[in-house]
């Protein structure tokens, strides 16, 4: 064929052979894009994302959780976790009630001993017998438990084992706690010496260590801030369960400051091992963009927002009455250190747990 003629033809299929080509550059490209979004899309299946989340989250618009009149309400659960008797009681109890329109959230702090009749027994024991009825169960009995003493519905749940509070705090580099009242606790117990005779030591020394908190502003790692809130046999007011309540909180709030200003998308291998941490060591009824969207919320909330209660039996040196009372040993207690309302039934804590809740100018008191 001659050149000329090859060249009239080629002109003529021009329009058509570049038509072609540019599908087959649009379908390459196509393939590209699903097979680096397949990974996203199926992840996000997987956990219930769906494209409206993604998009609100990016344009900051809140997605509203599970709630009761425009508040979401959540409890932080910590335990010790390991093999060791007691495992998985429940001795930190935070109860979380989110405003997500007006940017208020109210922390309730819940002492571990508060007797609970429906279960016979302390309400840190809760997660453990719903977890003895069936496989996944405790967190549903926590909730209960909770309901049952504040009377505000719990909508979510989320348990959190001490090991990964520590690995957080070193994760971040640590927190800076002013304390407030310094002590001294000597029978902190050594993890490990729970059966340790001590050569036949009568008071058994060898299995606690002394801690010493100084007042005053203090950097602390992950070990020491988990004493810190974990301490209960110091001399005074602050060997009681209600100045560690207090503790909790503090570390807490320190906590969240500090994730909040750590960089972690600059630094995605930190950024991962925070995911890894989450998902290790705490168990929640939260799917992802739930855990998402609080955890955002949460994180970016001013601490002057967070308005802070601790459910207590008062201080007789200060003359301040508390809700709770601490009867005397008996049998229909098994015989064990409890605390119970004082009016003998929840109806006291539960009215002024719903003022404070409603009205940030609550005057409701003990």
């Amino acid at each position: 064929m001659p050149l000329k003629q090859f060249r009239r033809r080629l002109l003529k299929y021009l329009p058509f052979i570049k038509s072609i080509l540019i599908l087959v550059v649009i379908l390459f490209c196509i393939f590209l894009i699903i097979k680096a979004v397949s990974p996203f899309y199926n992840f996000a299946k997987r956990n219930n994302i769906s494209l409206k989340f993604i998009s609100s989250l990016l344009l900051n618009q809140n997605l509203p959780l599970k709630s009761y009149q425009d508040r979401t309400n959540v409890i932080i659960l910590g335990i010790a976790g390991g093999e060791h008797d007691g495992s998985d009681l429940t001795d930190t109890m935070l109860f979380l009630s989110l405003d997500f329109k007006k940017h208020d959230v109210v922390m309730i702090s819940l002492p571990r001993d508060i007797w609970l009749p429906s279960i016979q027994d302390k309400i840190n024991t809760a997660y453990h017998y719903g977890e003895v009825q069936k496989k996944g169960g405790g967190l549903i009995m926590a909730k209960a438990a909770i309901e049952e003493v504040i009377g505000q519905p719990v909508h979510y749940a989320w348990l959190i084992d001490f090991s990964g509070f520590k690995k957080l705090i070193d994760l971040v580099e640590g927190v800076d706690i002013f304390v407030e009242k310094g002590f001294v606790d000597e029978y902190y117990p050594i993890p490990g010496r729970e059966n340790d005779d001590c050569n036949g030591d009568p008071k058994y020394k060898c299995r606690y260590e002394t801690l010493r908190f100084e007042k005053g502003l203090q950097h602390m790692e992950g070990e020491r801030a988990l004493k810190y809130v974990r301490s209960r046999q110091a001399e005074g007011e602050e060997g009681t369960d209600f100045a560690r309540d207090k503790r909790q909180q503090q570390i807490i709030l320190a906590l969240k400051n500090k994730i909040f200003q750590f960089s972690f998308f600059s630094k995605q291998d930190k950024l991962k091992q925070l995911i890894n941490i989450v998902n290790e060591y705490s168990l929640s009824d939260m799917d992802l963009s739930e855990k998402i969207l609080f955890a955002k919320f949460f994180l970016e909330l001013k601490n002057d927002n967070i308005r802070k209660i601790v459910l207590d039996n008062g201080d007789k040196n200060k003359n301040r009455e508390g809700f709770l009372i601490n009867p005397p040993i008996d049998s229909k207690y098994k015989n064990l250190w409890v605390l119970v309302p004082r009016s003998m039934d929840f109806s006291e804590i539960k009215q002024y747990i719903a003022c404070q809740i409603t009205d940030p100018n609550c005057v409701l008191s003990p």
